[in-house]
């Protein structure tokens, strides 16, 4: 019984507070796929312009298998995890090429594709395809946590069975898709986080955390990994109104992006100390090396890495012999490749601090201050 009692009353409070968002206008599970790999890691208000900007370039599975991975890239600078992009890019090509650019329609299928896992699966195949299946995202944990009282850890993998298998229990059959879209609204219009809206809610009398006063302890979470500490030392090298940079290789952040010559070390590192270390000596090897500048430290917080980077502007008496993988960019294509954010932000601080540098900040919508 309170089983039904939630799946009706959860659909009323949709019918009040559903949101209008461009991805709901559609059942095209290109689009559906495309929004719901952007919102993953990212805020709807954020994500909205990313997602306009990512179908205007890439309109259809097609347009995006056929693009390039750093074109790719590009259009996601800025909304990090960049495996995200990587993985679409992938996926499309896969259905474009292997599949005739016709999308899985179940959601057993839909999981064997890169890069999707059991919420974007079951958001394609219930929205798309109307398979009742429960699409299980922060929103829904702490919705079905509080309504009937789970006090589960929701990050365990015991957590995760039972929220899934009561979920499976209560969605509606009929309309999955709209059942599954309401739980997310609901979780993030009204049952938030922080000072849900319990006053205004339909689920009030039936609502086991509401009744026993333990709104604020659910859901429960285990806790949280250590977030790692790295230092970022980067080399600033100007030749020729370019700039030297070198593309990230390996499995680590900003796979496939470009920043600047980087000596990561394990601490703080001075303008004394770093030309000491080997990989100062292995880059330079026995150039003429003059440390003109050095910036403040500058902190860059991602999920479980917090960045704390420092650039190193230099200038040799000869001109800089290039290694693999490094590359002179000019200053006026610079915006045109795929940049960290940490990057891009340095780089247009450096157009404020020094006209002379000729970055091309009209293009990019830089506004000069007074």
């Amino acid at each position: 019984m309170k089983y039904l009692v939630f799946s009706k009353n959860i659909l009323l409070e949709y019918d009040s507070i559903k949101r209008d968002l461009p991805w709901r206008a559609s059942y095209d599970p290109y689009k559906i796929w495309v929004s719901e790999i952007i919102l993953q890691q990212t805020r709807i208000d954020q994500g909205m312009g990313y997602y306009y900007r990512f179908l205007e370039k890439f309109p259809n599975i097609n347009s995006l298998a056929s693009a390039s991975e750093e074109d790719v890239l590009k259009i996601w600078q800025g909304l990090g995890y960049y495996s995200r992009a990587r993985n679409l890019h992938a996926t499309a090509k896969e259905i474009a090429f292997e599949m005739n650019g016709v999308f899985p329609s179940a959601y057993a299928e839909l999981k064997k594709l890169k890069g999707i896992g059991d919420y974007t699966a079951a958001a394609i195949a219930s929205i798309c395809f109307n398979e009742p299946v429960a699409a299980i995202d922060g929103n829904a944990f702490r919705v079905l946590s509080r309504y009937f009282g789970i006090e589960t850890p929701v990050n365990s993998t015991e957590g995760k069975k039972t929220f899934r298998e009561l979920a499976a229990k209560i969605i509606d059959r009929q309309n999955p898709g709209t059942f599954n879209q309401a739980i997310m609204d609901f979780g993030s219009l009204k049952c938030t986080p922080r000072n849900p809206l319990c006053s205004d809610c339909s689920l009030q009398n039936s609502c086991l955390a509401f009744n026993q006063n333990l709104t604020g302890s659910l859901p429960v979470k285990s806790k949280k990994n250590t977030v790692r500490d790295r230092f970022f030392n980067y080399i600033v090298y100007e030749h020729d109104n370019s700039l030297l940079f070198k593309k990230r290789t390996g499995n680590d952040i900003w796979k496939n992006l470009y920043d600047f010559p980087l000596i990561e070390t394990a601490h703080s590192t001075t303008i004394e100390e770093l030309p000491n270390t080997k990989e100062w000596n292995n880059f330079f090897s026995n150039e003429v090396v003059t440390i003109e500048h050095v910036s403040k430290e500058i902190v860059h917080v991602l999920s479980h890495q917090k960045i704390h980077a420092r650039f190193f502007h230099v200038k040799c008496k000869t001109e800089k012999n290039l290694l693999p993988q490094f590359y002179m960019i000019n200053k006026l294509n610079i915006f045109e490749i795929p940049i960290p954010k940490i990057i891009e932000n340095y780089i247009e601080k450096m157009a404020f601090i020094n006209q002379n540098l000729q970055f091309n900040i009209e293009k990019h919508g830089i506004q000069q201050n007074s």
